[in-house]
């Protein structure tokens, strides 16, 4: 199982990449989180909400009112464009601190650091 702590700084990338699909109310993202991180991790709701919330004030989602397949009214949640280049931007940066991290817990043990200037 992975701890809150280590997902909590990548929940928003998360997020995005979900709504970057298709539009999506919160009970069918936080589904699709556990699926997709095949039960590793599971977001609580209120986590989930406080993230949907803080992307609709920044403007990377949008909502709208509309009913699900089950005939139920839900908030849907879509990725507004400047969420999509956000995203975009978020996923590059991914790229690059994976690869650092990489970096370093593929280091072998106790290997010489060069302290030269």
């Amino acid at each position: 199982m992975i701890s809150a702590d280590a997902i909590r700084g990548y929940i928003d990338l998360i997020v995005l990449t979900l709504l970057r699909d298709h539009p999506s109310y919160a009970y069918e993202l936080a589904k699709t989180i556990t699926q997709v991180a095949q039960e590793q991790y599971t977001i609580k709701q209120t986590t989930l909400y406080s993230a949907l919330k803080r992307l609709e004030s920044t403007g990377l989602v949008s909502s709208f009112a509309n009913t699900s397949e089950s005939g139920k009214p839900r908030t849907y949640y879509q990725l507004t464009d400047a969420g999509a280049t956000h995203l975009a931007d978020k996923l590059a940066e991914w790229e690059d601190t994976k690869a650092l991290i990489d970096r370093f817990a593929q280091r072998a043990p106790n290997s010489d650091i060069s302290t030269s200037p």
